[in-house]
This record gives structure tokens, C-alpha cells and sequence, in this order.
């Protein structure tokens, strides 16, 4: 066959729907990532604190937004926008960076396990349980990280104990670093899993289905316009 003929077929089979659609998919996810990220970026600037909990321990909702788009997209565009996230919110930190290198390890346990669970057997029952999973280790990795990073930042601009006492006042149960970290920081950051899950199951199928659609509209429209 000669030598243009053979670039000609190659030419045509690159250009199947097929691939073309698998393309755009790729583009497309690359241009959500960045839109999830975006908004991410901006939920993790709104904090709130959780009742009867140690006051310097604040839920933000943007990992709700990860943890959405980990469903919708898969794992390894979720942890870049988790990524992203915590390098922009790195510029204004107040925690020497321990935050935000605690964030990236506790939502990117989260959003690992719950996926990997869900890809198992697609369905609520499992979404749902899937993240309750990965909200438990979340918390357990909350541990970690506030135990080797957070707690050390602290206790170089205050008193250790000075910290204990701040908790103390709000659980009297809490008198040091055993009680902080079981009494304080795990039921936490278990609430703060459920609160994220709640939004994530009333939001995620109806992002999907708009997501797609708009998708399948945009290959349908690329092909009639090739």
C-alpha cells in the first residue's frame, strides 16, 4: 500500500466518533477539574465551627465539592483539585502550612476510599457507605496529622497546655493530648465527614446527569458540524 494511502487511513481512523468522543471526554474533564477546583478554592475560605467541639476546628464545604467530583470524574483528577486548592490557600495560611498539608492527606484518604468502594458495585447504598468508610479513616488520619504537624505548629506560638485549656473549656474531658485527639479532633472531623457526605448524595446524580448531558451534546454537535 503506498506511502499516502497509508497516512490517509490512519488520518480517517483517528477520526473515528469513537476517539473523537473519548478526546473531548479527556478535554472535558481537564476543563471541569479546573471549574471544581475553582469553586473548591473559594468554599475553603468559608468556615465554620461545629457545637461543643475545639473552637480552633472548623468545617469548610469544599470538600464536598472534591468529593463530587471524585464520584463524577475519578480519583486522580479529584486529589489535583484538592491539590490546587491547598497550594492557593497556601499563600495566606495561618498554620505554617500544617493545614494544609493535613487537608491534602485527610481529603485525599477520603475521596480514595470512597471511590474505590463505589466502583465496586455502583449504586447509593455503596456511594454512601463508601464515604462513610472513608470519612472514618479520614478521621483516623485526622489523628496523625494534627498529633505530628498541627499540634507542633501551635505549640511554637502558644503553651501546649494552653491549647488543652482552650479545649477544656468547651469538654471538660479533654486535659491533654489523649483526650484532644479522641474526645476532639476524631468526632470532628466524623461530623464534618457526615456533613460532607449529606451534600455529596443530595448533589452528585444531579451534576452527573447535567455533565454528561452536556457532554454527549457537545460530541453530538462536533460530529455534525465535522
Amino acid at each position: 500500500m503506498p506511502l499516502e494511502q497509508s497516512r490517509g487511513l490512519f488520518y480517517l481512523w483517528n477520526r473515528t466518533p469513537e476517539r473523537e468522543k473519548t478526546a473531548m471526554t479527556k478535554t472535558s474533564k481537564i476543563t471541569y477539574t479546573a471549574i471544581f477546583a475553582a469553586i473548591a478554592t473559594v468554599l475553603m475560605y468559608f468556615e465554620f465551627p461545629i457545637p461543643f467541639m475545639p473552637p480552633f476546628l472548623k468545617v469548610d464545604l469544599s470538600g464536598a465539592v472534591v468529593l463530587i467530583g471524585a464520584f463524577i470524574f475519578g480519583i486522580a483528577p479529584a486529589i489535583t483539585m484538592i491539590g490546587i486548592k491547598d497550594i492557593i490557600h497556601l499563600t495566606q495560611t495561618q498554620t505554617g502550612g500544617s493545614g494544609e498539608v493535613a487537608d491534602f492527606l485527610m481529603l485525599s484518604t477520603l475521596v480514595v476510599i470512597a471511590v474505590l468502594l463505589y466502583r465496586g458495585h455502583k449504586s447509593r447504598k455503596m456511594a454512601v457507605l463508601g464515604c462513610a468508610a472513608g470519612s472514618v479513616a479520614m478521621a483516623c488520619v485526622g489523628m496523625l496529622t494534627n498529633y505530628f504537624l498541627i499540634i507542633p505548629f501551635y505549640s511554637q506560638v502558644m503553651p501546649l497546655q494552653a491549647i488543652f485549656d482552650a479545649c477544656n473549656a468547651i469538654n471538660p474531658y479533654v486535659t491533654g493530648m489523649q483526650g484532644y485527639l479522641l474526645l476532639g479532633v476524631l468526632p470532628f472531623n466524623l461530623i464534618k465527614g457526615a456533613i460532607l457526605t449529606a451534600i455529596t448524595m443530595l448533589a452528585y446524580k444531579k451534576l452527573s446527569v447535567f455533565i454528561k448531558s452536556k457532554q454527549i451534546e457537545l460530541h453530538h454537535s462536533r460530529q455534525r458540524v465535522g
